[in-house]
């Protein structure tokens, strides 16, 4: 998976698209120039004198755009500077990934680096030949009024990113799309139990392992390519680790044992494995809705104290483990297209989702019966929507959990009475009885 890690890289970096628009800037500039000098000249007459420009006003013209460009750029420049010490202040670091690898802010970026290269180049092309009409102006201003465009549309976008609602919206959209892909039908099998006894006897003969070749997080693994490399060199593999686990250089990241004499090369996990310096949303859920998480803790600051933003990203984080509940599969075994067992990773349980979505909160606003509040309607939710009994009670379990940090004798009479009519409809959902007084 060299060239995925590689791709997941060049993603993420903000030079890769203004880089490819740089280059198609240079051939741009070429093909107008070949227009300028062997087509215009032949056809000049018959083109509306509108679309030609001298030389000298394209000079004036070139000088005034380049300016205005950089202009343009620097604002922008200093406008994504201000989203992303507002994200590391304010809300999560751990979002800025989610603007920088925006399409449209690489892209409006990509288009200032275009029209820079582009009239910078035929200002320099520029010569004091016999040729007086130019037709390379007239592209100019399309890709000036174009970057003007854009320049607008950066400004609008950005403005909406610095929005904490905006921002909670699109961490939960790209992570229920990333809920989704994760629980997607697969061309391999999948399992939630297999035959112990075969376990036992795989598990008795002597085992391989293929060690982390460098430290860093999990941040995907290619089951597809996995299975089939087990399946082709009669392998099973055990996962050591789980999608979002930090491992150091060195640690065994898969055991395997071979059921073949078939002389086979052991592969470097990076054929299957990405590893890098920081978490990604590639596969990686929980991440994902950690970052939802920071929001909210953020906002429970005695620095920020605003538990209106913190109840919106519970109610974000309950509309998500809904979605979960309703995929989730508890896999652990994986078969290739003949029914063989080829690969046992476990999967990180309901139980760590719910965990890791609130433990935090919990801790940070416990002493304020809104958030509790919110964090309970947000489970009873949750409770309502699935049909799994044990997710549900899973679910009950883990409300209580929630409960034990608030001194429920010492509420006020009102928040004593609201969180008892809620927790009174919870316990008959649930089948539970609730011995509040």
């Amino acid at each position: 998976m060299n060239h995925a890690t590689f791709w997941f890289r060049v993603r993420d970096s903000l030079w890769f698209l203004p880089l490819v628009y740089g280059i198609c800037s240079i051939i741009a500039v070429g093909v107008v120039t070949a227009i300028d000098s062997w087509l215009v000249p032949q056809v000049s007459d018959s083109i509306p004198n509108i679309f030609l420009t001298g030389q000298s006003i394209a000079k004036n013209l070139y000088a005034a755009l380049i300016t205005a460009t950089l202009t343009m750029t620097t604002i922008s420049f200093s406008t994504i500077m201000v989203v992303l010490t507002t994200y590391s202040s304010q809300f999560s670091p751990r979002a800025l990934q989610d603007f920088m690898r925006s399409k449209i802010t690489q892209h409006v970026l990509g288009v200032y680096t275009f029209g820079f290269i582009f009239v910078l180049i035929n200002l320099w092309l520029l010569t004091d030949n016999n040729q007086k009409e130019l037709l390379s102006p007239f592209f100019t201003v399309i890709i000036a009024i174009t970057s003007l465009g854009f320049f607008i549309l950066f400004i609008h976008y950005a403005a909406h990113w610095v929005q904490v609602n905006f921002l909670i919206g699109t961490i939960r959209n790209d992570t229920s799309k990333i809920i989704r892909e994760a629980f997607a039908e697969r061309a391999y099998g999948e399992h939630q139990h297999w035959d112990h006894s075969q376990i036992e006897s795989i598990r008795e003969e002597d085992r391989q392992t293929i060690y982390a070749s460098r430290s860093g997080y999990i941040q995907k693994i290619d089951y597809n390519y996995l299975i089939n490399w087990a399946t082709t060199n009669h392998l099973v593999l055990e996962a050591n680790f789980q999608v979002g686990d930090y491992v150091p250089k060195g640690m065994p990241v898969f055991y395997f044992w071979a059921f073949s004499d078939i002389n086979y090369e052991v592969k470097e996990h990076d054929q299957f494995l990405a590893i890098g310096d920081e978490r990604t949303d590639l596969q990686d859920i929980e991440f994902s809705m950690e970052k939802l998480v920071e929001i909210a803790v953020k906002a429970l600051s005695t620095s920020m104290n605003d538990p209106n933003t913190a109840i919106n990203s519970i109610n974000r984080i309950g509309g998500l483990l809904t979605e979960l509940a309703g995929n989730y599969r508890p896999v652990t075994y994986y078969s290739d297209n003949d029914g063989q067992l080829r690969l046992i990773m476990e999967q990180k349980s309901f139980r760590d989702y719910l965990y890791k979505s609130f433990y935090q909160i919990k801790h940070y606003g416990k002493d304020d019966i809104s958030v509790v509040y919110s964090i309970v309607e947000a489970l009873y939710k949750l409770a309502i929507v699935t049909d799994n009994d044990s997710l549900k009670m899973e679910v009950w379990n883990f409300n209580n959990y929630i409960l034990e940090s608030v001194e429920v004798s010492k509420l006020s009479s009102m928040d004593y009475q609201y969180l008892k009519e809620l927790m009174k409809k919870f316990a008959d959902l649930c089948g539970e009885e609730l011995n509040w007084e």
